[in-house]
């Protein structure tokens, strides 16, 4: 009679103990929490004036505080507001990487963000609108529509990701020019609106915050619940039939997941880009390509990494401030370069 064996254990794993094979799957879920408490202090602490931690405390707890006016009246707001516009920004580059199978795939590189802001612009242009209240509606429906129309112009269901890029980059050159060409003409969207279009959370305020909350929290909810049938579509169209999984419903609820999480940072704080290209490449990095495990990553290295472009963005123009959309702008183009000029990815 044959004696049963266990599987030999993996090379990877060989030599190393059961306890530290335990501990390794709880190091990158406190990684990531460290870093996020991380960036939500420095958010708090560090700009044009730096404050201790005592008084940071202070300036949340005690309203007779001599920080309290700063913290609640600026700080506070900016830090919720990078916390939730980066979870949608990077949940929605996740999703889109799933979704397409296009390590390229961004928000901003695909021209959703510049849909979202030519309807807010125009918006602003012909109806004064300003608050977020009166421009997410428009950025939602900007979003969708630049999401389908770059789809069908990048192939359809037979897309791949160069033409997905190819078609992204020309709908945002055509919309941004678009966008600069109704502010020139227009002084008094131009003052509005000339912050936002750069990418900004300078004018953060907590009724911003409450109300892009829902419609942040609906997409997350959506994407998250999304990440079992995009980890098989990620398998290839076929597997994934063969797995259950139906195409259309998953495929709809992507899109309706990236609108709002787009959507809604974009009425928000203005067109961030590379925020959702940034984030979904780190994230595979450290825990791998499946949606199940990266996209909860995705929702919070994508604060991290926003919070943090605005902290240095506050510290290396002192007294004044760049813009964190100019921070992101120039990381992101680094890192895009990177990215072809390799030729894996390239590829």
């Amino acid at each position: 009679m044959t004696a049963l064996t266990a599987d030999p254990p993996s090379p990877r794993l060989r030599g190393v103990r059961p306890a530290a094979r335990a501990r390794r799957p709880l190091r990158l879920p406190i990684l990531a929490a460290v870093l996020l408490l991380a960036a939500l202090a420095l958010s708090l602490a560090l700009g044009a004036k730096p404050l201790s931690p005592g008084a940071v405390w202070q300036g949340l707890t005690d309203p007779a505080a001599p920080s309290y006016d700063v913290v609640h009246g600026m700080r506070l707001p900016r830090t919720l507001l990078g916390l939730l516009a980066g979870a949608a920004l990077g949940l929605a580059g996740g999703v889109m990487r799933a979704l397409t199978r296009n390590p390229l795939a961004d928000p901003g590189l695909l021209g959703v963000n510049a849909g979202a802001s030519a309807a807010v612009v125009t918006a602003s242009a012909l109806l004064g609108l300003s608050g977020f209240g009166e421009a997410v509606w428009f950025a939602f429906a900007g979003a969708a529509v630049v999401a389908v129309l770059v789809h069908a112009v990048g192939g359809g269901r037979t897309a791949t990701p160069t033409r997905l890029v190819l078609a992204g980059t020309a709908v945002n050159a055509a919309l941004y020019s678009y966008v600069s060409a109704v502010e020139l003409l227009d002084t008094d969207a131009l003052d509005r609106m000339r912050f936002w279009t750069v990418g900004s959370l300078a004018s953060a305020r907590l009724g911003t915050v409450a109300a892009m909350a829902p419609f942040v929290l609906v997409g997350l909810v959506l994407a998250l619940v999304l990440a079992r049938p995009l980890g098989a579509l990620a398998l290839g169209e076929d597997s994934a039939r063969a797995l259950g999984s139906r195409l259309p419903a998953t495929r709809v609820g992507a899109t309706v997941a990236i609108t709002l999480l787009c959507g809604a940072a974009t009425a928000a704080c203005g067109p961030l880009v590379f925020v959702g290209l940034l984030t979904p490449h780190l994230v595979a990095r450290l825990s791998g390509p499946d949606p199940r495990r990266s996209l909860p990553y995705c929702a919070v290295f994508g604060p991290v990494l926003l919070l943090g472009a605005d902290v240095l963005g506050r510290l290396v123009a002192r007294p004044g401030e760049l813009q964190v959309g100019v921070v992101t702008a120039v990381a992101g183009g680094a890192l895009l370069l990177v990215l072809v000029s390799r030729r894996g990815d390239a590829a």
